[in-house]
């Protein structure tokens, strides 16, 4: 089942759209005992019971498909009279009718499940008119089959948390009365499958909580399926095949997180030049591809390349199910503050630069200016003379000679805007 798919039998979960003909259970306690169990009309509910078994059913549908939603298929054997696949054949058909059926079924849980504490076991019953859709996904007004099919949820209960509460019969404010809760289901399934809008008896769509840990007892012994392994155990496992070769907890986290980025690369091409609508599986030789790339030793390699044949053998994994978004996201988000301060870096050897440019040709000026506007006297240029003048190159053509009142003078003419610097004191006119 894909997620159309699903989403098409989760989006009947309402009030105006539901057609669960009938909804049965039963309540076991720790010791794996029966202390009640019910049959109800499922449209005769009240609203209260009505919209909470509606929304535990939609829980058994949610989460991601390859981790919580996991596709198991019979084996040949289970398709005998005495399978498990013939079992609920026999059991969808009574319509949840048949009590001696629906005890074995009780019991079939009971017997599989590995859990400690009490809980509920639901059971819907469900057919579903499944309309023709157009290649736009229009609907016409016609059926092309009745989709008939079981939903289980289990359920775990457990005792309310202790606390205050107004005490009406007593008016005043005192412990509050712990009862048994019923939670969000923790495992469950839906038989037959729904693939490709159609009814699919050799698969089971099974439900799971917890993807780290899942209820394998309950495909391999209640369903009679081979258990599968989620994307979260699979995740784990690669990461810990990578962690044990290199031995190194600083360096296999680096090896991972390059590993990381080659496996994203690898889906990003597959994705591109492969026409397959298939899910693309990281196969031996990519592994020893990508670990060519990496750049480990041979002998790290080989231990690679051997734990990933013991672990995934046969049935290699989904290469979206082996990346890990949060580490590539960190990953990003180092490469962007990483080429941020390299840019950073660059402009302020820049501005040093240019700082160091900008005070030079000033220092320049300054010596420039200081040679031009001012002349200090320095007894040691030339002893012999008794006036020695510097002025500059334009004003040498108008400098002349005379003799005035007998005596030798030298005429520097000079203009309004001009200034003059005798032996430091300036403005001397």
């Amino acid at each position: 089942m894909n997620k159309k798919e699903i989403f098409e039998i989760k989006n009947r979960f309402k009030k105006a759209d539901c057609t669960f003909t009938k909804v049965c259970g039963c309540y076991v306690n720790a010791h794996k005992e029966i202390l009640v169990n019910f049959s109800e009309t499922f449209l005769n509910l009240e609203d209260d019971e009505f919209y909470k078994y509606l929304e535990i059913a939609k829980k058994t549908l949610s989460g991601t498909i390859g981790n919580n939603l996991i596709e198991l298929n019979f084996p040949l054997d289970q398709e005998k009279t005495d399978g498990k696949q013939q079992f609920f054949m026999g059991l969808r058909e009574s319509k949840l009718k048949s009590e001696g059926l629906l005890d074995a079924f009780y019991q079939l849980i009971i017997d599989s499940y590995d859990y400690v504490g009490n809980y509920l076991i639901l059971i819907f019953h469900d057919a579903y008119d499944v309309m023709t859709k157009t290649t736009d996904n229009s609907k016409l007004d016609e059926s092309e089959e009745v989709y008939e099919y079981l939903l289980c949820a289990i359920c775990p209960v457990a005792l309310t948390k202790p606390g205050l509460g107004y005490l009406e019969n007593e008016n005043r404010i005192g412990p509050r009365n712990r009862d048994w809760a019923v939670g969000a289901p923790d495992t469950g399934f839906i038989f037959p499958a729904f693939t490709d809008r159609s009814t699919d008896i050799d698969s089971v769509l099974f439900y799971t909580k917890n993807a780290i840990e899942p209820h394998k007892e309950l495909m391999e012994l209640a369903l009679g399926c081979p258990a599968k392994t989620t994307a979260t155990e699979q995740k784990n496992t690669f990461q810990k095949i990578i962690t044990d070769a290199v031995n190194d907890s600083e360096q296999s986290s680096k090896v991972f997180s390059d590993i990381q980025e080659s496996l994203r690369q690898l889906a990003e091409d597959e994705t591109i030049f492969s026409d397959s609508s298939k899910e693309v599986v990281l196969s031996k030789k990519s592994v020893k591809e990508i670990l060519m790339d990496s750049g480990l030793s041979e002998d790290i390699t080989s231990k690679i390349e051997t734990s990933y044949e013991e672990n995934f053998g046969d049935e290699p994994p989904v290469i979206d199910y082996l990346i890990d978004k949060k580490l590539l996201a960190e990953n990003e988000k180092r490469k962007v503050e990483k080429a941020l301060s390299e840019e950073v870096q660059k402009l302020q050897e820049i501005l040093n630069e240019t700082t160091k440019a900008v005070s030079s040709a000033q220092s320049n000026d300054e010596k420039e200016n200081q040679t031009e506007d001012v002349f200090e006297y320095d007894e040691n240029t030339n002893a012999s003379y008794d006036v020695v003048l510097h002025v500059k190159p334009e004003k040498m053509s108008q400098i002349e000679s005379q003799i005035i009142n007998g005596r030798k003078c030298i005429i520097i003419p000079m203009d309004e805007n001009e200034h003059a610097n005798v032996n430091g004191v300036t403005d001397f006119m």
